[in-house]
């Protein structure tokens, strides 16, 4: 068994294709508003945002970790975007650095520079 694809559960998908496109740098895929679907490009693992009306799966730690290759550039660049961190770059007890931020929905994820990752 294997990761075949991430979603992400948004309440608004054009503010979100906005967000992670414009401000995050995925690209989009083919975008499928009748259904609530956008898969985006550029993840390592196939992730996608998918509109969920009730708000049930919005707005939780996602557990999904994003890596960059600076991470203090990319809180900087990021900040500057307005996008909100819960926690700026701080030294993890397993020796890396790690920053937590979320989308316009409150989706939480990680993000940091993968120097510590298998």
């Amino acid at each position: 068994m294997k990761i075949g694809y991430i979603n992400i559960f948004v309440s608004n998908l054009a503010r979100s294709v906005q967000f992670y496109t414009e401000v995050l740098g995925f690209e989009l895929g083919a975008f499928e508003p009748e259904f609530g679907y956008a898969p985006l490009k550029g993840a390592t693992v196939p992730m996608a945002l998918a509109e969920d009306l009730s708000g049930q799966f919005v707005g939780g730690h996602t557990g999904v970790g994003m890596i960059v290759d600076d991470l203090n550039a990319a809180y900087q660049t990021l900040s500057a975007e307005g996008v909100h961190f819960d926690m700026v770059p701080t030294r993890q007890p397993w020796g890396g650095d790690l920053a937590l931020f979320q989308d316009p929905d409150g989706n939480v994820f990680y993000l940091d520079d993968g120097a510590h990752h298998a």
